[in-house]
């Protein structure tokens, strides 16, 4: 087998003249005994074998001449430093070692039997282009091709350990071959342009064309420690909260550093305003000194010792035996927390930019002794990158939480954001001039289409009146036998009095919720009975325990029993926060379509408005096909959220009714943003009727009945064109066919609003899909679906 049968511009001859002539300089009389024996020697093995000399071609000559070649280099391979050198004779860029030292063999073994010589920071390609920068350099022209060449060899606890290749090249030639071109300065020029073009490389140098003579000595040295730090500035830039493997390699890095295969690495933030370690919000990061807590004040996760070490002095605390610090003082949480996790020795280290405490970094082991204030000092290095990593990281959560309070807690969204920020920009550029008096201008956009919808929780006055009523008698007959119990006990006049009024106030709320019902019964309840409890739970008996569980039982702050009314705000919260988020999700789809403005409330229901047109997009592209497709996303949009609530129904506490509603307008009009409210509103007169009709007609009548425009199971379009009508038939007609709405359609003129005439309305059972296991109807109407919650 030939050596580096692959591309190689080089053929490798193993050749050990360069060696064997400098042995001959010893030949002089002015050298010592001993070099002239050493050089006698050499110089005889070479007379013998002149093959040593010519060169030896394949790895089966090598081997049949190694005693030889152990006598050539004995003096390179010093014995006495066998056991702590690691040196190579090798060929360049090739895995076969020609002699190595007795410290480079042990090393090799213990990376296991698969283990094979790689260096592990070039590819085939660059160690082709380097053996032409070998030639090169050796013709004569200036190339600086050095580079660090490293092993990455596995130890015997399976740590990876670096280590980086120093090359002597002194016993090195290279020759032209008969095939070889002829390199000139014009070729070198060109090639200093093109380091990565593999084919012009191997055209200047075609393969095993030139004779590389000689052997490469190479000492090695354990890098370790500067790769991984190196390693670990990498790791911090590239950090990435999503990448589940980077703390698994984060452990890895930590491990070589300290030369200790089973530490781990977790890590605290610090909660400065509250004065506790925290969590840090990903997954994937843990923390041994909070362990399955979310936070903890500082002073009580830390013992004394280490809250003063870490937070006063600054400084690492580590605990080298952690049984130890225990056994002295059994009580202490923090020891015998870190016990708990089979941790018996730790570092803790302080991440503080100067007085500012950022967090801790937790290093443990689950072995007395590993961890100590003597490689505590290996984390010196370390520092100064892990704080600007946490300090980076801070900045990017802040700016996260930035980005969520300015999407739940502003109106403006990122569709006219860039408005607002060109707006901005020229008030900055303006003070920067010196404008003092600049204003922030008013914020309007022209001619855009408006659209609106809501999803309304029907009755919800009365729903909650009802639950009001139903707490207020559910605390009174509480009150009331508490009351009678006392009486049988101690039958005092006032006591019938109080019972009196109970009956009285009973009687007045099942006649119905009046506008002072509940304010007179809390005054009752505040003035009269609890203090009068206050004095009889200090007696011993059945009646403390009847007051005890009556003070359990009052939820609100001011006193009363709050059951019904939980039931019914929980309800009227799981349908707004199920509402919106369906809406939400359909907005991402809807967004992608075509940009638009878009903002949504939460009341009792969901609404939402939505504007279209050329001066929020900011480009020519608008066209009213955008609208029309903005309106049928937005009537199918309505589907889901019905359908989704009716999904919720069975699991609310409170059982409450939706219904849809969808206004069109069909002119376009200006919206402003009005700096005192913090929101988009119309802009004009005429425009302003828009306005008075979204707050006003979902509770038109239909004309000549009693009956509400919006009903459960209906979608309620409102228009005052027939074009409005024509078009939204269409798209009746088309979710009719994809199953969303039902057959039953009817057109309702709506009793005449203040100032608003001739509005009519559209209106479209829905279809309500639910997966039954018995039966194959899968789309229901609004009666249907009732009788299936209700079954």
């Amino acid at each position: 087998m030939a050596f580096l049968e692959e591309d190689f511009p080089m053929q490798i001859h193993v050749s050990f003249e360069k060696l064997i002539e400098s042995y001959k300089t010893y030949l002089t009389d002015d050298s010592d005994a001993l070099h002239i024996e050493r050089a006698n020697r050499v110089i005889a093995i070479a007379k013998e074998y002149p093959e040593l000399i010519d060169g030896l071609t394949s790895i089966q000559q090598v081997q049949d001449l190694q005693p030889q070649i152990d006598l050539l280099l004995a003096d390179l391979f010093s014995d006495i430093l066998q056991q702590n050198e690691i040196k190579i004779a090798c060929l360049p860029f090739n895995e076969f070692i020609i002699k190595s030292s007795r410290r480079y063999k042990k090393i090799i073994k213990e990376a296991g039997d698969d283990y094979q010589v790689e260096i592990s920071n070039f590819d085939k390609d660059h160690m082709y282009i380097m053996g032409c920068s070998i030639i090169l350099k050796m013709s004569g022209y200036k190339i600086d091709f050095r580079r660090p060449f490293f092993y990455d060899i596995p130890d015997a606890d399976g740590i990876m350990r670096y280590y980086r290749m120093l090359y002597n090249a002194d016993y090195v030639g290279v020759e032209k071959g008969p095939d070889a071109p002829d390199i000139t300065d014009s070729d070198v020029e060109e090639l200093l342009d093109n380091f990565d073009n593999i084919e012009m490389w191997k055209e200047k140098f075609p393969p095993r064309s030139w004779i590389f003579k000689g052997f490469i000595l190479a000492n090695l040295y354990d890098a370790t420690s500067d790769v991984s730090l190196s390693e670990f500035k990498t790791s911090l830039l590239k950090y990435d909260k999503s990448d589940v493997d980077f703390i698994e390699g984060f452990h890895n890095i930590f491990q070589a550093i300290f030369n200790l295969p089973e530490i781990k690495v977790g890590f605290s933030n610090y909660n400065e305003e509250e004065e506790t370690l925290e969590r840090v919000p990903y997954n994937n990061v843990e923390s041994f000194v909070l362990n399955a807590e979310q936070k903890r004040a500082c002073k009580s996760a830390l013992c004394s010792g280490s809250f003063y070490t870490i937070f006063t002095q600054k400084q690492f605390f580590a605990v080298s035996d952690v049984e130890r610090y225990l056994s002295s003082d059994p009580s202490e949480h923090f020891y015998k927390n870190l016990l708990d996790q089979n941790i018996k020795s730790a570092i803790f280290a302080p991440i503080s930019d100067g007085d500012n405490f950022l967090g801790l970094l937790e290093i443990v082991s689950p072995h007395k002794g590993e961890l100590n204030s003597i490689n505590a000092n290996k984390l010196l290095d370390v520092m100064p990158y892990l704080l600007d990593s946490v300090k980076r990281s801070r900045e990017q959560l802040e700016n996260e939480q930035e980005v969520i309070i300015q999407k739940e807690c502003t109106s403006i969204h990122p569709s006219v954001y860039w408005k607002f920020r060109k707006e901005a920009k020229r008030v900055m550029t303006a003070q920067i001039d010196g404008e003092i008096s600049v204003s922030f201008r008013d914020i309007i956009f022209k001619e855009v289409y408006p659209l609106f919808g809501q999803v309304d929780i029907k009755g919800s006055s009365n729903a909650r009146n009802t639950a009001v009523q139903k707490d207020l008698l559910l605390q009174l007959n509480e009150v009331k036998n508490i009351i009678e119990f006392a009486n049988k006990d101690q039958q005092l006049p006032v006591y019938e009095e109080f019972l009196y009024r109970i009956a009285s106030f009973t009687r007045d709320l099942n006649e119905g919720l009046q506008v002072d019902s509940e304010r007179g019964i809390l005054n009752f309840l505040n003035h009269d009975i609890h203090p009068l409890f206050d004095h009889l739970k200090k007696k011993e008996g059945i009646l403390t325990s009847l007051i005890k569980k009556y003070n359990e039982s009052l939820e609100d702050a001011m006193g009363l029993i709050y059951k019904y009314r939980k039931d019914y705000d929980e309800s009227v919260m799981l349908i707004n926060k199920r509402m919106a988020s369906v809406l939400d999700q359909k907005q991402e789809e809807a967004q992608r379509m075509y940009p638009h403005f878009f903002e949504r409330f939460k009341t009792d229901g969901v609404e939402h408005n939505m504007y279209i047109g050329e001066s929020i997009t900011r480009e020519n592209s608008f066209n009213k096909i955008y609208l029309y497709n903005l309106r049928l996303w937005q009537l199918q949009a309505m589907c889901e959220m019905e359908n989704a609530h009716y999904e919720l129904s069975k699991q609310l506490p409170h059982p409450l009714d939706v219904a849809s509603m969808i206004l069109v307008f069909n002119t376009s009009l200006s919206v402003r943003f009005r700096m005192d409210e913090k929101r988009f509103d119309v802009d004009g007169t005429y425009n302003a009727r828009y306005e008075v009709v979204k707050k006003r007609v979902d509770k038109a009548y239909i004309k000549g009945t009693s009956e509400r425009v919006t009903q459960p199971g209906k979608i309620a379009i409102v228009y005052s064109q027939k074009d409005d009508e024509r078009e939204y038939m269409r798209y009746i007609k088309f979710l009719q066919a994809k199953q969303y709405l039902g057959d039953t359609v009817e057109i309702v003129e709506l009793q005449d609003l203040q100032a608003v005439t001739g509005l009519k309305a559209i209106r479209v059972e829905v279809l309500y899909k639910i997966p039954t296991k018995n039966e194959n109807k899968q789309y229901y109407t609004y009666e249907d679906l009732i009788e299936e919650i209700r079954s």
